[in-house]
C-alpha cells in the first residue's frame, strides 16, 4: 500500500518549485534582453563617441607637422577610463591616443565599423580619404559586469522573497482546501448509524461531485439497512407470535397435568420457550442496533427516558428494590441519540446489572456530569483479558445467572452506532471490587453534524 500523502502541502510544494522555476526562467529571459539592451546601448555609446572624437583628432593633427612621433592625450584627472581610442593612418601607424590605451588591445591594421577582439569591443571610424581612422575600443569585462550587475538586481530579490513566496502559496491552497477540510470532517466525524447527506455547499466544482457520489452512496446503504430493520421488525413481529401461542399452549398444559416426570418435561419446554422469546427479543435489538439508524436530526433530552426505564425496572420486577439512582441538580443529557435506542441500552446495562451481581446487592445508577451515566453493580474483579471478552456477542463469562451474553454486545454496538462512548471497568471506580459501565454521550464539541 502507498503511503498517505498530504495534498495540501505537495500542491503547495509544487506550486512554490513551480513559481521559483518560472522566476529564474524570467530572470535569465530578462538577462539576455538586459545584455540585448546594454550592448546596443554601448555600441552606440561608441559610435557617438567615435564620430564626435574623430573631427576634433584630424584638425589637431593637421596643425602639427607630419613626421612628430605619437601625441598622448594626457587626462585632467586621474579616473578609471573604460573608453579608450587610437588615431591611426592606413598603414597602421599610431598618430595620436588617450592615456590609457593599449596598442596591444587593437587589431595591427584599422578596419572601419564595429569588431571584437578578445577583450574589446571596438569601432571604428574613418576620415580625410581613409587616410585616418580613429578606433574607439571598450573593455568586455565592463559590459559583462553592467550585465551581471543588472540580473543580480532581480535574482537578489528572488533569494530574499522565496521562503515568503512559498509560506503565501501554502497559506493560498490551505484557504482554498478550507471546503475539502469541511467535507473531511463532516465525513469523519459521523458516526455508523448517521447516513444523513453531507452539505455541498461552497464546494469548489471539482469536489462537487464527490460529496454528490458520497451521498447516492450514503443514500444506497440508508435504503439497504431500512430493508433490514423492516426484516429484522418483520421477522420479530412473525417469531412472537408462534412462540407466545406455543408458550401459552405449554402452560395451560401444564395446569392439566399431575405432578410427575412429563409435568417436569413440559416445565423444561416452558423454560425453553421463555428463554427462545428473551433470546429473539435480544437478537431484535441487536439487528436495530447494529442495522438501524440511531440518530435523530435534532436534538433530545434523554434525562426523562432515563427516569422513565429505572421507574419501569421498580415497578415491574422482584429486585426493584435493589436499584439506587442519584443525579446532579445541574445535569442534563441533551444527545442526538434516538430515544427508543437509548432506552434499549440502559434497559439492557440495569438487566446485565441486576442478573450478574449478588442478590443482596444494591445496584447504583448516578449521571455525576452532563452527558455521562454510570451502572455500577457489585461482584468479584474480572481480569482484563475476560473484562474484553464481554463484549462479544453471547460471552458471558464465567457467571451462572440467566441471560444470553447478548447485552453488553446490544449496549456497545447502540453506543457506537450514535457516536458515544461506553468504557467497562472492573474493578468499578473508587473501589477494590465490583462492575462499571460508563456511558458517555456525544457533546457539543463532538456532534456528529
Amino acid at each position: 500500500m502507498n503511503a498517505a500523502y498530504s495534498l495540501r502541502n505537495r500542491l503547495s510544494l509544487y506550486l512554490g518549485l513551480g513559481v521559483t522555476a518560472l522566476w529564474f526562467v524570467g530572470v535569465v529571459f530578462s538577462g539576455y534582453v538586459i545584455r540585448h539592451e546594454l550592448d546596443e546601448a554601448f555600441d552606440s555609446a561608441l559610435q557617438e563617441t567615435a564620430q564626435r572624437l574623430l573631427p576634433l583628432a584630424v584638425i589637431d593633427i593637421l596643425d602639427h607637422e607630419a613626421g612628430l612621433p605619437t601625441r598622448l592625450i594626457g587626462s585632467l584627472a586621474p579616473h578609471k577610463e573604460f573608453l579608450t581610442y587610437l588615431v591611426r593612418d592606413q598603414h597602421g601607424k599610431i598618430v595620436l591616443q588617450s592615456h590609457d590605451a593599449d596598442p596591444d588591445n587593437f587589431p595591427k591594421l584599422p578596419k572601419t565599423g564595429f569588431s571584437k577582439t578578445a577583450t574589446h569591443r571596438i569601432y571604428t571610424e574613418s576620415a580625410v580619404s581613409s587616410t585616418l581612422f580613429i578606433e574607439v575600443a571598450e573593455p568586455l569585462a565592463h559590459r559583462r559586469e553592467g550585465t551581471m550587475e543588472s540580473t543580480l538586481s532581480l535574482v537578489i530579490p528572488l533569494f530574499l522573497c522565496l521562503p515568503f513566496s512559498f509560506i503565501v502559496v501554502w497559506l493560498l491552497v490551505r484557504r482554498s482546501m478550507v471546503p475539502l477540510m469541511h467535507l473531511r470532517t463532516e465525513i469523519e466525524t459521523r458516526g455508523a448509524g448517521n447516513l444523513s447527506p453531507v452539505s455541498g455547499d461552497r464546494l469548489p466544482e471539482e469536489i462537487g461531485p464527490i460529496a454528490f457520489a458520497v451521498n447516492q452512496l450514503m443514500g444506497r446503504l440508508q435504503r439497504s439497512l431500512l430493508a433490514e430493520r423492516s426484516f429484522a421488525a418483520n421477522s420479530a413481529h412473525e417469531l412472537r407470535t408462534p412462540i407466545a401461542g406455543a408458550l401459552a399452549q405449554t402452560q395451560r398444559l401444564l395446569t392439566t397435568l399431575p405432578s410427575g416426570d412429563v409435568q417436569d418435561r413440559v416445565q423444561r419446554i416452558e423454560q425453553a420457550l421463555q428463554r427462545l422469546t428473551r433470546i429473539s427479543e435480544k437478537l431484535m435489538q441487536l439487528a436495530r442496533a447494529e442495522g438501524g439508524t440511531l440518530i435523530t436530526e435534532t436534538k433530545t433530552d434523554l434525562l426523562p427516558i432515563l427516569k422513565h426505564v429505572v421507574a419501569e425496572f421498580r415497578r415491574d420486577t422482584d429486585q426493584g428494590d435493589r436499584i439506587t439512582f442519584s443525579l446532579q441538580e445541574s445535569c442534563t443529557l441533551s444527545s442526538r441519540m434516538d430515544g427508543d435506542a437509548f432506552g434499549i441500552l440502559m434497559r439492557n446495562l440495569i438487566e446485565n446489572a441486576l442478573k450478574h451481581s449478588p442478590a443482596d446487592s444494591m445496584i447504583e445508577i448516578n449521571c455525576p456530569e452532563s452527558g455521562e451515566v454510570r451502572v455500577i453493580n457489585a461482584g468479584p474483579v474480572i481480569a482484563p483479558e475476560p473484562l474484553q471478552d464481554l463484549t462479544k456477542p453471547f460471552a458471558r463469562g464465567s457467571s451462572m445467572a440467566e441471560g444470553s451474553g447478548l447485552g453488553l454486545a446490544i449496549a456497545i454496538a447502540i453506543a457506537e452506532g450514535a457516536g458515544a462512548s461506553l468504557k467497562i471497568l472492573s474493578p468499578a471506580s473508587n473501589c477494590s471490587d465490583g462492575f462499571e459501565v460508563q456511558l458517555r454521550l456525544l457533546d457539543e464539541a463532538s456532534e456528529i453534524t
